[in-house]
């Protein structure tokens, strides 16, 4: 039986354990999902393991809203200005095409900028007012939430907290607009 020098061995475990740690020994990471964005924090589970309470879809896409019990409205620094956003930190938008606090996005229109809805009587959190709080029954039977005039709504297009991507486009015949706290579209 052969024997290797002392340097070789030593060499040798420092190899394999580094190897068999996760160190650094040339061969490829496993690959891994990137990590979240540190501006968005999904939303955690409720205690019971019941999906987030958001007014997204479970998954958190932007799809089919589902009712949130005491929709929280907020407020938000963004780069086009203070803005409204619910619990989550994702934009709400008002639809100028919405007359009288009523909706008037439904079919392919709330698919794409799915109403916020809610299961109770909407909350202000920081910096939005209560008083410009309100909702309205929508021809499918939900309850959306109103902020001063304009029932409020996601857009499909903004993946995170912060996206603003819904602003100031013309869809379904009107303009989308990001809201102000002061329950005003956002301009400029």
């Amino acid at each position: 039986m052969r024997t290797l020098p002392a340097p070789l061995i030593g060499t040798t475990i420092a190899l394999f354990l580094l190897t068999a740690c996760g160190g650094t020994g040339g061969g490829a990471e496993p690959a891994s999902a990137p990590p979240a964005p540190a501006s968005y924090s999904p939303a955690s589970p409720g205690p019971d393991g019941s999906p987030p309470e958001t007014g997204m879809s479970p998954d958190g896409s932007p799809g089919a809203a589902t009712p949130v019990p005491d929709a929280p409205v907020g407020m938000a620094e963004s780069g086009i200005g203070r803005i409204l956003v619910d619990g989550e930190g994702r934009t709400l938008y008002l639809f100028e095409k919405d007359k009288n606090g009523k909706s008037s996005c439904d079919g392919a229109c709330a698919k794409a900028w799915p109403p916020y809805l809610t299961e109770g009587k909407p909350k202000a959190e920081e910096g939005a007012k209560q008083d410009l709080l309100s909702t309205t029954k929508r021809d499918d039977g939900g309850t959306q939430v109103v902020y001063g005039d304009w029932p409020l709504y996601y857009y499909q297009g903004d993946e995170k907290a912060g996206d603003t991507s819904g602003h100031d486009i013309e869809e379904f015949g009107a303009e989308w607009y990001a809201v102000g706290p002061n329950g005003k579209k956002i301009t400029g």
